[in-house]
Formats: C-alpha cells, sequence, structure tokens
C-alpha cells in the first residue's frame, strides 16, 4: 500500500478539486464551507460570522459542483466486505449503510443510512409465499439525520429497483423514475442519473449523489420536507494501517454467517467536496472530514452503543476514532448472547486496533448522555468519555420483529475526551500519545431495553478469541477458488 504522498500522485486522484498535503499529517480539518439559504430567484450568502448578505436581484449565484470520478477496481485502501452480501436466499436477511459528512466551521453534520430487507422478495410477500417462508418485512429505506439534528426518512416496501455490487461499495435506489426512464442498476455519470431519477440515490467510495422527499410517518423528530446532495470523497484511511492491507472489521469469521449481524467500517476517514441541500438551506464544502461502514446479516443485535468522531482538538496530526458494542446472539438454538465491542483509532497513518481477541474492552454507557469506552491490548491503552445535553433524534434500523423501525437514537453534537497512552510491561499507563477534545462527536444507543446505565466487558469465550484471533487471509484463500468465493468480501 502506497503513502499519503504518493497515492495522491495518482491520476485517479488528481481530478478531485481536494488537494492532499504530503506528508502523513494530512488534516481533516477545518474544512472549507459556503452556507447559502435556497430562493427560486436570489440566493442568499451567509457567513458563519456575519450577519447573511443578500445578493442583488439579478447577480449571478456562483455554486460549487464537485468532480465525478467513475469508482476503479482495485482501488487503494478498499476494506474487505466493501460488497454487497445478498447471496439470493430466502433466509431473513438485511444490509445497511452509513456515510456521514461533518462540516466543523459551522458545527453541522449529515448522516444517510440506507437499508435494504428481504431482496429475495422484491414486493411485499403475498399470503401463499407468508404461509410457505414465514412473515417478512420488504423494502428499502433512506434516512438522513441533518443539521440541528432534523431528520428525513422515505421509505418503499419493494426494492425491484435496488442495486448493490457484489465486489465494491456501490449501491442504489430509484423511489420515482423519470417520466418515460429506466431506472438504473449500476453506477452512472451524474447528469444521466439526473435524467433517470426523479427521487432515489446512488453511492460509491468517491461519489454520492441523490434527492429523497420525507414520506410523511415521522411524527417523533423534527423533519425536513425534501433533501438534495451531490459530493465526491476521497478515502484517507479505510481500516488498517495505510501502507498495509486493510482489515475486516470484526475477523474474518465476518466472511461466514456466523456471529451476526457482521459490522464493517468501510472508510475511517476521508475528505469530501461538494453540497447539500436541507430543506430550504444550502451548504456548501471542501475537504470536509467523511465516514462510512455498514451491517449485513439476519437481524441488529439485542442491544448496542457506538461512539464516532474525526473532527478533533488538540491533535497535531490526523485523528479518527470509532468504537461500538452490541449484546449479539451466539450461534445455536438456545438464545446464548455475548458481550462484544471494539475500538478503533487511526491516527497519524497508524491503526491502533482494541478487539476482544487482542486485550479487553470495557464500558459504561448510560441509557442516554453518557458514553464511557476503556480498552488495552499489549502496547496501548486508550480512554474515551462523550457526553451530550442534547435530547437526540430517534432513527429507524432494520429489526426482525418490525421491519424498518424506531429502534435508536443519534446526536452529532456530543463532547468527546479521548486519551492513548503507551501501556508499560505492568499494564500501567505510560507515555500519552494522544490527548484530545471533540464538540462534534456522534453517538448512540439502540435496542434495549435500557432500564439503566450498561456496564459490561468484552465476554467472547476464548476459545473463540483465539480463533478469530488467527492471521487468516479469507480474501487470499477465495482467489485461489474464485467460484466459491461468497459475495460482498
Amino acid at each position: 500500500m502506497e503513502h499519503l504522498s504518493l497515492i495522491a500522485n495518482k491520476p485517479f486522484f488528481n481530478s478531485s478539486t481536494i488537494p492532499l498535503k504530503t506528508s502523513a499529517k494530512t488534516s481533516f480539518s477545518p474544512a472549507e464551507l459556503i452556507f447559502r439559504k435556497i430562493s427560486r430567484r436570489i440566493a442568499v450568502k451567509s457567513s458563519l460570522k456575519a450577519e447573511p448578505i443578500v445578493n442583488e436581484p439579478g447577480d449571478e449565484a456562483v455554486y460549487l459542483e464537485p468532480i465525478y470520478e467513475p469508482t476503479p477496481r482495485n482501488r487503494p485502501l478498499r476494506t474487505p466486505h466493501s460488497g454487497y452480501h445478498f447471496d439470493g436466499t430466502v433466509r431473513k436477511f438485511f444490509e445497511g449503510w452509513y456515510f456521514k459528512v461533518s462540516i466543523p466551521e459551522c458545527r453541522q453534520s449529515f448522516c444517510f443510512m440506507y437499508s435494504v430487507e428481504n431482496q429475495a422478495f422484491p414486493k411485499k410477500l403475498s399470503q401463499i409465499e407468508e404461509a410457505k417462508y414465514g412473515p417478512r418485512f420488504t423494502g428499502v429505506g433512506a434516512q438522513i439525520l441533518g443539521a440541528d439534528d432534523k431528520y428525513i426518512c422515505q421509505y418503499t416496501q419493494e426494492s425491484t429497483y435496488f442495486w448493490g455490487d457484489k465486489n465494491e461499495l456501490m449501491l442504489g435506489n430509484t423511489f420515482v423514475a423519470q417520466k418515460n426512464m429506466q431506472p438504473p442498476k449500476k453506477e452512472i455519470p451524474p447528469q444521466e442519473f439526473n435524467r433517470r431519477v426523479s427521487e432515489g440515490f446512488q453511492v460509491t467510495p468517491l461519489w454520492h449523489q441523490g434527492y429523497i422527499c420525507d414520506d410523511g410517518r415521522t411524527n417523533y423528530a423534527e423533519t425536513v420536507k425534501t433533501a438534495r446532495w451531490a459530493y465526491s470523497t476521497r478515502p484517507v484511511y479505510g481500516w488498517g494501517t495505510i501502507e498495509s492491507k486493510q482489515k475486516s472489521t470484526a475477523g474474518w469469521l465476518a466472511a461466514f454467517p456466523v456471529f451476526e449481524p457482521h459490522w464493517q467500517i468501510c472508510m475511517a476517514g476521508g475528505l469530501s467536496t461538494g453540497w447539500i441541500e436541507w430543506g430550504d438551506k444550502r451548504y456548501e464544502f471542501k475537504n470536509a472530514p467523511s465516514y462510512s461502514e455498514k451491517n449485513w446479516g439476519g437481524a441488529f443485535p439485542r442491544k448496542w452503543f457506538w461512539v464516532q468522531c474525526n473532527v478533533f482538538k488538540g491533535a497535531d496530526g490526523e485523528v479518527a476514532l470509532t468504537a461500538a458494542g452490541g449484546l449479539r446472539q451466539l450461534p445455536g438454538l438456545s438464545e446464548n448472547f455475548e458481550n462484544a465491542a471494539l475500538i478503533g483509532l487511526h491516527y497519524r497513518g497508524v491503526f491502533y486496533e482494541f478487539v476482544p481477541w487482542n486485550g479487553v474492552v470495557n464500558w459504561e454507557i448510560a441509557a442516554w448522555g453518557h458514553w464511557f469506552i476503556s480498552a488495552e491490548n499489549e502496547t496501548h491503552k486508550v480512554v474515551l468519555e462523550a457526553t451530550t445535553k442534547d435530547s437526540g433524534t430517534t432513527l429507524r434500523a432494520p429489526t426482525s420483529e418490525y421491519g424498518l423501525a424506531p429502534a435508536c437514537k443519534d446526536t452529532c453534537f456530543a463532547d468527546l475526551r479521548l486519551r492513548m497512552f503507551e501501556r508499560r510491561y505492568d499494564g500501567t499507563e505510560g507515555k500519552v500519545i494522544l490527548d484530545v477534545t471533540s464538540n462534534m462527536a456522534a453517538v448512540e444507543v439502540g435496542g434495549g431495553p435500557w432500564f439503566s446505565t450498561w456496564k459490561g466487558k468484552t465476554s467472547t469465550p476464548e476459545i473463540i478469541n483465539r480463533v478469530i484471533g488467527l492471521p487468516i487471509d479469507v480474501e487470499g484463500i477465495f482467489g485461489l477458488a474464485p467460484f466459491l468465493k461468497p459475495p460482498g468480501l
């Protein structure tokens, strides 16, 4: 894997409008931001530190347009499990994707969430199908948690016009096609997408665009009626040290349908340029910190928590943090559950991994408002604490009992302190590697019940930890027999 300064000179990156610094200290912030209020006749320009200045009628409004590049095969920093994992079987199955853009200058974030359920049934099940296969929830959902924690969701029970690439992080859906136009089934240039799709989205590791309308089903959160967006992204971190092979977040067993749901961070940190129209406001940004991940399997965990941030103060290099844990069901007929958790930290091009198979993760998570997580491996210790007084926004998630239903609560306005130390031979804290803060951490709690604070630690059986921790190159093995390779890997 090439160093950032070398990757920046590749032709694939040169067409981007985002300049990378020629060192490993490429910072995720500050981004550049232009904020406009949408108007049919005039543009309203606003500085973040001044009163709005209204253009005179007739003035030409200059809008930022990102540059599109098609996704190359064998791209740098591709992680395992970037593709769509649906294997065509009729078992209960969902897949969900999450993309986030943060704009530090106005302390706003936009979180795009897509999900598809039981695509073996592209339409709502008939009575005969339900009698044969049991109840299934079907369909495609697009949600956005945006500026000021406002929300939008568009959902359809049909997945006929959903598509996902089995080898790469590329997917899309058409909710409403343009008149007399056929919905796309693969990545297409932005102009072609706009010509064929009235309401829908397409997203790749390098490009993201769409337009959705709120479906009116959300009576528990403040919503916007419409959202439109287009932005390009330059990945900076996948999931692993930059110069090394990128890792599967949950270990090599994620290639098989055990320990579900599976989870993969696809891009721990990137730089995005483009615009988002959020209700009646337009946000334009350049070099904005961005992030993506995905889940797939039979159902979400019984209960979970999550913290993510790549906008920090006090760092002398780029920092990207992801931490999460859940109560997930073990394979088998009985209802046995385990605590699973991890912390992943990228700093100055190096990946620090804290997982059950190389150490211990501890947590104390309130029903809402407080997240405390610590972990250690053989060489380092990490401690993070996030708090928020924000009330948060309830989001939907694919559930086996109710389909795409309210199941978790999030905010992007949490305060966070992150510390990492070298670990001395006796387990005590040694040299401080990192001590930084943020007021833009994304935090989440989900599932339940959450009657009280959840105190826990990783509790995977030792034999399983040893198996997961084995240095098995699954992609290399399936490379010898590609016809056996599971989808998505």
